[in-house]
């Protein structure tokens, strides 16, 4: 049976040379960071140069990345930091952002009662920036915007840099995950002034369960895990040392060979919106995901004319992975709450498949996808 992966924002292959970083790093690299003996002095020469390495893809300093598990964990460490560290008393977000923002700040509210604003959304899913200034101005609390980079289920780009403006005026700290952006967008925090992102590696093809935060040179950050001094403080547990290197070797991989396997992805999703127009009557895509410009590269969430109840089950049986929403959110009977929060009723009936790309796609694949749909779509 064949194997079509194109559920590439939910997770990503691991590269080859991933993988032998990892594992020559797991066979020669077992001393503990924190050990001051020189095997555990070699184990913390090689987790700082990774740190130093990874830090200058977005002109940081090496003490602004702080390793994690992953992005869950890193927007979790942030957000509570910002109420119980930085004195934030009001949270601006959206209606749209992953679960580990919205979960979060839902717990937050739970814990200390603290305000939460949601700035107003067009039918696309864009912010709306002129309310997101009315909300900043409205008092003087010390305030916290929180906005995803790039929205996980319909592509949607965040202008940062007028967002970054718009705090800075106001005196608002700014946090962004950043998950499907970092690895396959370039950014620099000197010139686009953010104070906190979040990544995660394997969202470009690097391990799970690793991921780190950018918290911007000069925030206290206190633990949310206890029972050491790892990671200057900020969280508690021995590094996990061959997912930190190989993080950095698929960050390097991926920054070193942008342009070119962007043009390559995007040529692939040109071709699949084409081939679906033609086609497919009546298909629309949700958010901007269709856009060259308001849309990431590997992002398409196409929404079909009528409910196929059965659809990703059978794209499953004939070897191709899709999602019907995020990951996290695949055992939710509720369906996708960004499709529910952007879409008329009547339209979230319909279904709606997210489509996401990388570099191992081939037009040849794309093809049987299409002749897959129109064999189960009659």
């Amino acid at each position: 049976m064949r194997n079509i992966y194109l559920d590439n924002a939910a997770t990503t292959p691991i590269l080859p040379e991933v993988i032998e970083t990892i594992s020559e790093a797991m066979a020669t690299v077992y001393g503990n960071p924190s050990s001051i003996h020189q095997v555990g002095r070699k184990a913390k020469s090689l987790v700082e140069t990774a740190r130093k390495k990874i830090a200058k893809h977005f002109n940081a300093g090496s003490s602004e990345i702080i390793f994690t598990a992953g992005g869950s964990e890193a927007d979790n460490l942030i957000l509570r930091n910002a109420v119980l560290n930085l004195g934030v008393k009001t949270i601006v977000s959206s209606k749209i952002e992953h679960h580990a923002v919205l979960h979060t700040i839902d717990n937050l509210v739970k814990e200390f009662g603290i305000q939460v604003k949601l700035v107003d959304l067009d039918e696309n899913g864009a912010v709306d920036y002129n309310h997101l200034e009315d909300l900043l101005t409205e008092t003087n609390e010390k305030k916290l915007v929180s906005l995803m980079y790039i929205n996980n289920e319909i592509g949607n780009i965040l202008d940062v840099k007028k967002v970054s403006k718009l705090c800075i005026e106001n005196e608002a700290l700014l946090h962004s995950d950043a998950v499907q952006a970092v690895g396959h967008f370039s950014f620099d925090v000197k010139e686009t002034p953010i104070d906190f992102f979040v990544a995660s590696a394997h969202k470009f093809h690097g391990p799970k369960g690793v991921g780190f935060a950018y918290i911007k040179k000069g925030f206290g950050i206190l633990p949310i895990l206890h029972g050491g001094e790892q990671e200057r403080g900020a969280r508690a547990g021995t590094e996990n040392i061959h997912s930190i290197l190989g993080m950095e070797e698929a960050l390097e991989i991926a920054y070193s060979n942008l342009p070119e396997e962007t043009a390559y992805i995007q040529n692939l999703k040109s071709y699949f919106i084409k081939e679906l127009k033609n086609n497919f009557e009546g298909i629309i895509f949700n958010g901007f995901s269709e856009s060259e410009i308001n849309s990431t590269y590997i992002i398409l969430n196409v929404r079909f004319p009528k409910e196929y109840p059965m659809l990703l089950f059978n794209l499953d049986l004939k070897g191709i992975s899709v999602s019907g929403g995020s990951a996290c959110q695949s055992g939710s009977n509720k369906g996708s709450h960004v499709l529910n929060t952007i879409l008329p009723e009547n339209e979230q009936l319909k279904t709606s498949v997210r489509f996401s790309f990388s570099k191992f796609n081939t037009i040849k694949e794309l093809d049987y996808v299409i002749a897959t749909l129109k064999e189960l779509i009659k």
